[in-house]
Formats: C-alpha cells, structure tokens, sequence
C-alpha cells in the first residue's frame, strides 16, 4: 500500500529511474514518419463508450435507468472499480443534461448504492464550475457520505471524496483521512491517485517535484498493469503545460514517457479502455520531440481520441488531436463526404476537476 498524506512530502522515499526503451536523440522531425496504421479523420470518434457503457448510455438519453442501474450493479459486485469509477463519471456527465432517467432511479431506489454514488458524482461536477464552488460542494457532502456507507468495499465514492475536499479547500488533515481511507478499500486504485495528485498540485502550486516523487513511488508499488503505471506521465503532463515552479530534470520527464509506453504495449491496438493514458502519453511524448514514439502510439490509439487531455489545451479537443496528427504528418486525408463524430454522451469532462 502507498504510504499515507499524514507524512506529505516526508513519506516520498527515493525514486528509481529506468528507461524501458531508447530515447530519440533532439531535434528530431517528423520526416520519413510512415501513416501505415492510422484511420482516417472522420473515422476517429471522441469519447467513444465501450460494449458495455454505450448501451447504458443510450437508454439514459430516452429516459430509462435500468441499463445503467445492471451495468453498475456489475461492476459493483466484481469489485471493477477502475470500470466502475469511468462508468459513473461517464453516466453522471450524461446526467447533467438529461436528469429523469436519474430522477426516476432514485425514486425507484433510493438506497441504492449505484445510483447515489451518480447522483454524488452529478453533485460534484454541477458545483464545480460555480464561483460559489467551496459553499456548494459543503451541501454535497452528506450525498457523499450516503454513497460511501452504501457500500464499504467501493473506493469511488472515497475518490469524489477527495475531489470535494481540494474543492472545498479542505484542510490536510482531513484530506489525508480520507486518502487513508481511500486506499484501504484499494490500494492501486488509479481515480484516487488522480486525486491526490492534483491536491498536491493545487496545495503546493509548482511543486512539481514532490508530485513526481507521488507519482513514482505510486507507480513503483502499484502492478505492472495497473492503471497507476501512467500517474508519473500525468505528473509530466502537468509540469509541460504549467510554466512554473522549479526545473525538473529531463531524464524524468522521458522515464515518467516510458513508463507509461510499457503499459501502453500491454493492451491491444485501438480499444477505448486505455485509450484516455495514450492520448494523454501522446500529449507528452509530442512535448519532449519524441515523434517516432508519439506516431506509435496514434497507431495504437485507433480510432479513439480523448478529451483529456487535449481539453486542457484547446476548446475544440477532437480538432486539436486531429490537427497534431496532421502535423506530425502521420493523419490520412479525411474523405470530404463526412465529418469527424463524438463519442455517444458527449465529453467526459472528469478532467474538468
């Protein structure tokens, strides 16, 4: 288990760095980059649903509840948190427009563990955007608890948790309670090491190093295929796109881009579940002039580009992947007969916060 907040930064223990594959020397271009591989522009969807959430969304989006209450339930009861957790975020995003189908769950059961922990997630992200957002997410908090004791076992309503209190401008001490909390239900679980994460860079803004020290010793402890394996690219991400803060050396920057290419070559070609950590390591690996590695992981992409992260660097994120692959000179001409299509249930938008 990762050690608790309680010692923040002092638990962050020394960090190995090993390079898992070879780095392209600077200044590389993109020229002699080969397309093979790629589908064309409007063949890549945003925020494309897998088998299993695209059917739970759609009922959603007529009004009935059932399908998203089964898959849930499933997930529930085989303990797939990390599904269970993309799931919720996903369903709630669908929520915020279209609230009956949630509506009438509740109604219909209104103990029922899954439901809450949607209707918690909902909570969170309609008081997100307010400028009230800290009174907001206070009256949020007892929606919280309800879908915490609703189930023991489930760590997701303990990473809304933690979402809530860097909202609310917690304090520390009761931030670690519920990390320690968080992690006793799952240790390796990849929402709540996102959250902490992003507590650390909010409560220390430019501390970058400290999040990388989070960040690797997480991924260290954590199973090879665990999605905690991509917390230091994210780290990397956030020092790339921040500007401030002190200089983190470079070789961590390309290990933390490694790393995350191991985990990637874990899992098949063009499929939505890990589609959200290669984009997100394309993201860097164009940051660090790593093109020849970037063009391998568009291929691995498919079809399936991500809001985040290119949500954090343009408003037009399907526009903006799209164009990177233009510019990499990697993209096969779209045919001008359709446009590029989004994902079922619009943007994911967890990123937001």
């Amino acid at each position: 288990m990762v050690g608790t907040m309680a010692s923040l930064p002092a638990f962050i223990r020394p960090t190995r760095m090993t390079r898992t594959s070879p780095r392209p020397a600077a200044g590389l271009t993109t020229a002699g980059l080969t397309t093979a591989g790629l589908p064309s522009d409007d063949e890549v969807l945003l925020d494309a649903p897998d088998e299993l959430l695209g059917p739970a969304l759609v009922a959603a989006a007529q009004g009935a509840y059932r399908p998203a209450a089964a898959l849930l339930a499933g997930t529930r009861e085989g303990a797939r948190w990390e599904e269970r957790d993309r799931y919720a975020t996903r369903l709630a995003a669908i929520a915020r427009s279209r609230t009956e189908w949630l509506d009438a769950w509740r109604a219909a059961a209104p103990h029922d563990p899954d439901a809450l922990l949607v209707a918690a997630q909902l909570a969170v992200d309609r008081a997100w955007p307010s400028p009230a957002r800290a009174e907001l997410l206070r009256a949020v908090s007892p929606l919280i608890t309800a879908a915490a004791r609703a189930d023991g076992r489930d760590p997701v309503p303990w990473r809304i948790a933690l979402d809530h209190a860097r909202g609310s401008r917690a304090g520390h001490r009761y931030f670690e309670e519920l990390w320690e909390a968080a992690v006793r239900r799952a240790p390796h679980h990849y929402g709540c090491h996102v959250a902490a994460l992003r507590y650390l860079a909010a409560s220390w803004h430019g501390s970058h190093r400290e999040c990388f020290d989070f960040a690797d010793l997480a991924a260290q402890d954590a199973p090879a295929d665990s999605l905690v394996q991509a917390l230091p690219v994210r780290a990397a991400f956030a020092y790339l796109t921040d500007g401030c803060g002190p200089q983190v050396p470079r070789a961590r920057l390309h290990a933390a881009a490694d790393r995350a290419i191991a985990f990637s070559a874990r899992f098949p070609a063009a499929g939505p579940w890990p589609a959200e950590i290669r984009n997100l390591l394309t993201c860097v690996l164009l940051r660090l002039d790593r093109h020849e590695d970037a063009l391998v992981q568009l291929r691995l992409i498919g079809p399936y580009a991500t809001s985040f992260p290119w949500d954090r660097l343009s408003d037009d994120p399907l526009g903006l992947f799209l164009k990177l692959r233009g510019d990499l000179g990697a993209a096969p001409p779209a045919r001008p007969s359709r446009r590029p299509r989004y994902g079922l249930g619009g943007r994911a938008r967890r990123g937001e916060h």
